[in-house]
């Protein structure tokens, strides 16, 4: 089955085409990040490889489309934890050449979405990310059957769905100082507001793409 909404069919179209790439990215990334990309403007060859899906959804037939994001888990060895990103994680062998398929496995893990139930319609820029030394290739897709998730236990907090308008209001734009470990604090870190929660980092350059297209 595939999916024939018209706003559905508009986007596997833009995918298909030139992508804004990271200029569009760089628009939602701090200072910080910034110069580290500087300083590592090509990916190492030892880079990790991941993986992530963003996944539009209706609740309804008459709903606004949303995506799923996750919230991490609290974990001292995760340098993540607690953040909120798409579904994803890294490439395994078993995934095999298609890297769909890891970001396709991981959201089956997280949120409890099977593989046949999404309809992959492109994908977007990669992303370095420098502290990680993975280099993330994100993927959208879309929800054939209804909307069930099931968060992964260990890892996943929260499911959050909000609808794609409601991120893109520029009112949903904002920067703040974000701590990190070592008792660092990185300033002035562009965010989208996610109700009340902070989404940024490479989850929000992801976004700051796909909004670029959109736009």
């Amino acid at each position: 089955m595939t999916n024939t909404d018209p706003f559905i069919l508009q986007l596997r179209e833009k995918l298909a085409g030139p992508l804004p790439g990271r200029a569009a990215q760089y628009r939602m990334a701090s200072m910080r990040r910034l110069q580290e990309l500087d300083d590592t403007p090509i990916p190492p060859l030892d880079a990790r490889v991941a993986c992530v899906l963003h996944l539009l959804h209706r609740r309804h037939e008459h709903d606004d489309w949303r995506t799923v994001l996750i919230q991490r888990t609290t974990n001292p060895r995760d340098r993540h934890s607690g953040q909120i990103s798409f579904p994803g994680g890294r490439w395994e062998e078993s995934d095999g050449d298609d890297l769909a398929a890891a970001a396709l496995r991981e959201a089956h893990e997280e949120i409890g979405v099977s593989p046949l139930e999404v309809e992959l319609l492109g994908r977007l820029t990669d992303l370095y990310i420098p502290v990680s030394n993975f280099l993330v290739h994100p993927f959208v897709g879309v929800l054939l059957g209804r909307p069930e998730f099931q968060p992964h236990p260990g890892e996943v907090e929260n499911i959050l769905t909000p609808p794609i308008r409601q991120l893109n209001d520029p009112l949903n734009r904002k920067t703040t100082d974000i701590s990190i470990a070592q008792g660092l604090t990185i300033r002035e870190v562009p965010y989208f507001d996610v109700e009340g929660r902070v989404l940024w980092g490479a989850t929000a350059m992801i976004l700051s793409e796909f909004f670029a297209i959109l736009d």
